[in-house]
């Protein structure tokens, strides 16, 4: 009879103690000279975040002519990039929340990284609407109240002004939950920190926390509160994003799939920004063995998952078009497909199907680069996906209406400078704030002491 064995990894490797976990974790915000790694990925992401902080400026003193949007394209690259970054924005509060509901004790050690990778994707989604606008010293035009003065009402049945609530709850709780967090691994940087400023900056954002028995009651419950409340918001804020296109009456658009088919891509999506943020991280700052193999192979897990969901959508979409009998959609997704825009359309397939099937083979579950790369796919394949569903847009009803749009090389820059400005904030926070949290990670070291892994014999 032959002997089968399952030994799991840990989700913390190497002789830890309480004590080593604290100090890899503060060194990295107490070391004055980070990896030079790091300077060159800040120099670089600072630089380009400078250039689109520049094109703003453009952008206000020339107009929005600057960019590619045409009639019937109208929205173009800001809404594309909007809609991706709010996506990449979702795998952190999936994550902190859901994941801490069920229990799941390998959120640990990579919860951190995806609540601030799902803060900085806000603020990048946020800045497109802002600079959409034209005028953007009157901002005050994208909140949805009724003024008079303004000689405007707006309707409220509208998922444009749905948006607008639900990004900024959406935005709200995740500060929320991730300075929530931060607490008790914020007290200990001050606690551990010798110069004054930092000992000051440190002790006004950890609030007074002494990690009594009662501060620690009350900070569990409030917790477990705010993971409730941010759970039903991984649903609703992109599925509120995808009836901004549902609730037209336009071919490609007017569908029901189109929340459950948003949800899972920006699942996806989120999950592939960790992967591309947290595997060189864990390399520069000597996280290897916080943040584990077993890590890094159940995001893997999850792409393929909500990878195989978002190609099943990509079909359905097909099948309903020719089920319907409606001559627009099924022109609509043949255009697509075989359109002029097709390069991009097989581009999202390849990256967002073909890729992350490669998770079925342990191979590429275990080597963190190869994970990197497939991330890297991952990321280009959803914005295409975004850009197919806007931009097909310029072949509707009529052939007399019908446009090609053409991102501009400011669209482009723009583009990239939000990239920028993401890494950017993600550096700034690797190096000033507790990137793994401690304390959840010694309840984990804590219980796998005493529960050693399971060992599986048949």
């Amino acid at each position: 009879m032959t002997t089968a064995v399952w030994d799991e990894p840990n989700l913390v490797q190497g002789d830890q103690t309480y004590q080593t976990i604290t100090d890899t974790v503060c060194r990295i915000a107490e070391n004055p000279r980070p990896p030079l790694a790091w300077f060159i990925a800040f120099a670089i992401s600072s630089s380009i975040a400078g250039v689109f902080g520049l094109l703003i400026g453009y952008l206000l003193i020339t107009g929005t002519g600057i960019w590619g949007n045409n009639n019937p394209v109208a929205w173009g690259f800001p809404i594309v990039n909007f809609v991706f970054w709010v996506g990449i924005g979702h795998a952190g509060t999936l994550i902190s929340a859901i994941l801490f509901l069920f229990r799941q004790n390998w959120r640990t050690s990579i919860n951190r990284f995806a609540e601030a990778m799902t803060i900085f994707a806000v603020v990048c989604a946020g800045t497109f609407p802002g600079i959409h606008i034209g005028r953007m010293w009157m901002p005050y035009y994208l909140a949805p109240y009724p003024s008079s003065g303004l000689y405007m009402w707006p309707q409220f049945r509208s998922p444009l002004a749905w948006d607008v609530f639900a990004v900024g709850t959406y935005a709200t709780v995740s500060v929320l939950f991730w300075f929530m967090g931060m607490i008790p691994d914020l007290a200990t940087l001050r606690d551990r920190a010798k110069h004054p400023i930092r000992r000051v900056a440190y002790g006004v954002l950890s609030l007074g926390w002494t990690g009594s028995a009662t501060q620690w009651r009350v900070y569990e419950k409030a917790y477990m509160l705010l993971a409730a409340l941010a759970t039903p918001l991984v649903l609703s804020v992109h599925t509120i994003v995808s009836y901004d296109f549902a609730t037209a009456q336009l071919p490609g658009w007017h569908t029901t799939i189109f929340p459950p088919y948003f949800v899972a891509g920006a699942v996806f999506s989120g999950f592939g920004m960790v992967l591309t943020l947290i595997i060189p991280a864990r390399e520069w700052f000597g996280l290897k063995d916080l943040v584990t193999m077993r890590h890094l192979e159940n995001i893997c897990k999850v792409l393929l998952a909500t990878g195989s969901i978002v190609g099943f959508a990509y079909i359905t979409e097909f099948f309903i078009a020719w089920y319907s009998g409606n001559q627009y959609e099924q022109f609509a997704f043949m255009n697509r497909a075989f359109g002029p825009y097709s390069a991009a359309y097989f581009t999202m397939f390849l990256c967002n199907v073909i890729s992350p099937q490669l998770f079925w083979f342990k191979w590429f579950r275990q080597n963190p680069w190869a994970m990197f790369v497939v991330s890297i796919f991952v990321n280009i394949g959803m914005w295409c996906e975004r850009y197919v569903i806007v931009v097909t847009l310029s072949r509707d009803f009529l052939p007399s209406s019908w446009g090609v749009f053409t991102p501009t090389p400011i669209d482009i820059a723009m583009l990239i400078g939000s990239f920028g400005l993401f890494f950017t904030l993600f550096l700034l926070f690797c190096r000033f704030l507790p990137i793994v949290a401690m304390s959840e990670v010694k309840h984990v070291l804590n219980h796998e002491k005493n529960h050693p892994h399971e060992i599986i014999e048949a």
